[in-house]
C-alpha cells in the first residue's frame, strides 16, 4: 500500500506499483496491546502487559505473486489481507491462488480494494469488490472487507483525487454502507493520519469503521486519524520476515478469531 512517510511528499508503492525504498525501523519495541479494541462495535479491555505478543500478519498484491503460505505460517503469519480490486478495471490475477492457499495454511484472510475515488462512485466501487473476492462469511477464518484509501499514486499533485472534503467522506460512506449491506460487516478503513486529515478534515464520520493504521513509528506515540481513539490492525513496515506488508492486529489470537466471525 502506499504511505508517504512526511507530510505532502509524492507517496511510495510498496505493493501496487512502486520502487523499493530504504526500509524505517520501529522507533521502539511492540509490547502488548496498549490500546482498546472494538470489533464491530464491542469494546474490548486494555490487555495486561503480561499478554502475549499481538497476532502478527501481513498484506500482499500481485507483487508477490505466487507466496509460500506454509513458510509464512511457520514464520508466525496469523493473518493477512489480500489486494482483490482497484476501481473497477483491475482485479488481482494472483487473488485467487493467494485467498485459497492462505486458507489451506489456517491463515486468517481477507480482501482489500484499493480506492480510486474520482474514477466513479463509492457504491459502484464497492459492489465491484464484492463481487470480485471483497465477500465476507462467518466461518472465524475470513477477516472483513477492508477499504485501502490513501495518497493518489497516478497524479501526486491531486493526492484527494480532485474531491473536496466533504465529497472525499461521502464518497467514503457510501463505499462503507454498500459493503454493509452486500456483506453484513462494515470494511476496515486502511489510511494514514496525515492523508485522512488533509482529505476529509478530519472527519469522524466513519470512527464505527475498525482502523487499518499505516505509519511506520509506534502508533501510540502520535496522532490517529480523526474519529479513532485505538486502531485495529497497525501497518508498520513494508519489509520484514513475512511477504509484502508487516502488520500486528491489536488484540489476543481468540479476540482475531472473534473479530474474523464478526462478534
Amino acid at each position: 500500500m502506499a504511505r508517504a512517510r512526511t507530510p505532502f511528499r509524492a507517496p511510495f508503492h510498496t505493493r501496487h506499483h512502486a520502487p523499493q525504498r530504504t526500509p524505517f525501523r520501529r522507533s521502539r519495541p511492540i509490547a502488548a496491546c496498549v490500546a482498546a479494541l472494538a470489533l464491530g462495535g464491542t469494546l474490548l479491555a486494555e490487555l495486561p502487559a503480561s499478554a502475549a505478543s499481538p497476532p502478527k500478519g501481513h498484506d500482499v498484491s500481485s507483487h508477490q505473486k505466487d507466496v509460500d503460505w506454509s513458510s509464512a505460517k511457520a514464520k508466525g503469519a496469523e493473518f493477512v489481507y489480500i489486494k482483490a480490486t482497484e476501481s473497477t478495471t483491475y482485479q488481482n490475477p494472483y487473488f485467487g491462488r493467494q485467498y485459497d492457499g492462505a486458507r489451506a495454511a489456517a491463515i486468517i484472510r481477507g480482501a482489500y480494494h484499493f480506492a480510486l475515488p474520482n474514477k466513479s462512485s463509492g457504491k459502484t466501487q464497492a459492489a465491484y469488490f464484492v463481487r470480485h473476492g471483497g465477500a465476507w462469511t462467518a466461518d472465524g477464518r475470513t477477516l472483513p472487507p477492508a477499504l485501502d484509501i490513501e495518497y493518489n499514486p497516478y497524479d501526486s499533485k491531486k493526492k484527494c483525487y480532485g474531491l473536496s472534503k466533504a465529497g472525499m467522506v461521502g464518497w467514503i460512506k457510501s463505499f462503507s454502507s454498500e459493503v454493509k449491506r452486500l456483506t453484513g460487516r462494515r470494511p476496515v478503513i486502511y489510511t494514514t493520519a496525515h492523508w485522512w486529515n488533509l482529505c476529509t478534515g478530519g472527519s469522524d464520520a466513519l470512527a464505527a469503521n475498525p482502523l487499518w493504521i499505516a505509519r511506520h513509528d509506534s502508533p501510540d506515540t502520535g496522532a490517529l486519524p480523526a474519529g479513532w481513539s485505538y486502531w485495529t490492525f497497525w501497518q508498520y513496515d513494508n519489509r520484514g520476515s513475512l511477504p509484502g506488508d508487516q502488520n500486528l492486529f491489536n488484540g489476543t489470537r481468540a479476540q482475531l478469531k472473534r473479530f474474523a466471525r464478526g462478534y
